[in-house]
């Protein structure tokens, strides 16, 4: 197995807070262990990038303006240039994109760009939508975190866990999986799993 190279991270639920169509860049505000993470991962020498889904644009809930401000927040709260690429879907479900996770629009224009190998990614987000997206562009793995909507999306997956507080588990299923707390715990697995 290739070492991975490339993490790709939903943000909303993932890296920061869920607000529910997040408009407003003071609002912005890490979960817990997030930031330092993000800075490991980079010092690591991997390649970050986020990829989220922003229906709030094609609703007309907020702006494409307001999308870039609160992702300038992002960054200037990090204090340096973190994230290789920022990549977005602006539709709602029913625009029946090809760029809205699980659909890999987004992903084709960043392969030939960024020269990436799907054995070499990882994606880390807190919906179905995140890890069905790894799924389908076999990634070496995908992690739920249950931050955000994880602990309610972790049902629409009907695993059968042994469940318990935890850091995180590899679950069996038809492609690889793990289930992690937060961020940190999901990075804490792919280290300690000898992905990197």
């Amino acid at each position: 197995m290739p070492k991975v190279k490339n993490i790709f991270l939903d943000r909303d639920g993932t890296i920061i807070k869920e607000k529910h169509y997040l408009s407003n860049p003071q609002e912005v505000e890490f979960i817990s262990g997030a930031k330092e993470t993000l800075l490991e991962m980079k010092k690591r020498g991997l390649k970050l990038f986020i990829i989220t889904n922003q229906s709030g644009i094609g609703r007309n809930y907020f702006s494409l303006e307001d999308f870039y401000k609160v992702q300038k927040r992002l960054d200037s709260l990090l204090g340096e240039e973190i994230f290789t690429h920022t990549a977005f879907c602006p539709h709602t479900p029913e625009d029946n994109c090809n760029c809205r996770k699980p659909k890999t629009g987004l992903f084709a224009a960043l392969k030939e760009q960024y020269h990436l190998n799907p054995e070499e990614c990882v994606v880390i987000g807190d919906k179905v939508s995140d890890i069905l997206w790894g799924k389908n562009l076999n990634f070496a793995l995908s992690c739920l975190v249950l931050t955000g909507h994880g602990s309610k999306e972790i049902t629409r997956l009907n695993l059968k866990l042994p469940w318990q507080p935890l850091h995180y588990q590899k679950v069996e299923t038809d492609f690889p999986l793990l289930i992690a707390r937060d961020l940190k715990a999901a990075w804490q697995g792919i280290k300690d799993l000898d992905y990197v």
